[in-house]
């Protein structure tokens, strides 16, 4: 099981013990969110993308969305979702507990910089009942990530 792999990855950390599993799915924000009792904006969704024949990850926050300009701007191509097929071969994680911690090691991972506004967020950990609270801070160091990048809208407060 992948959220095994995640918690043997997260070993190294100190943090294993701090995931936590729910007896209701947590596959989307909103499940996630009403599981852990925060509004959706706080859930840290990881988002699988196709560039040229590689995987990357996305993390941003619940209340996100892809803006495609910025997506075009940043990766310099049109923002491709890896189908269902592709997400557990190309991430390690089956859809729904897909996160940003244990993957192959040609996946790079992005956050999203709509992260930024909390404190903590809660990322999956590689099942679809899983999560863990972390500051975006060690959220970057976790996923090993490469950069904090803006490719999201519908988040901005006004």
């Amino acid at each position: 099981m992948a959220i095994d792999t995640v918690r043997e990855y997260l070993k190294q950390f100190g943090r294993q013990q701090d995931i936590m599993e729910f007896s209701t799915s947590s596959a989307t924000v909103e499940l996630a969110a009403q599981a852990l009792n925060v509004i959706p904006a706080r859930i840290a969704k990881t988002l699988s993308f196709r560039v040229n024949d590689e995987c990357i990850l996305i993390v941003t926050a619940g209340d996100a969305k892809i803006d495609n300009p910025k997506y075009r701007a940043q990766f310099s191509c049109k923002a491709k979702m890896l189908s269902a097929e592709e997400v557990e071969p190309m991430t390690g994680h089956e859809i729904g507990g897909v996160c940003p911690f244990a993957n192959p090691q040609d996946v790079r991972t992005f956050l999203d910089v709509s992260l930024q506004r909390f404190d903590t967020v809660f990322p999956a950990c590689g099942s679809s009942n899983s999560a863990i609270e972390l500051s975006c801070g060690e959220l970057f160091r976790y996923a090993n990530a490469q950069d904090w990048i803006d490719v999201c809208k519908g988040w901005h407060e006004e």
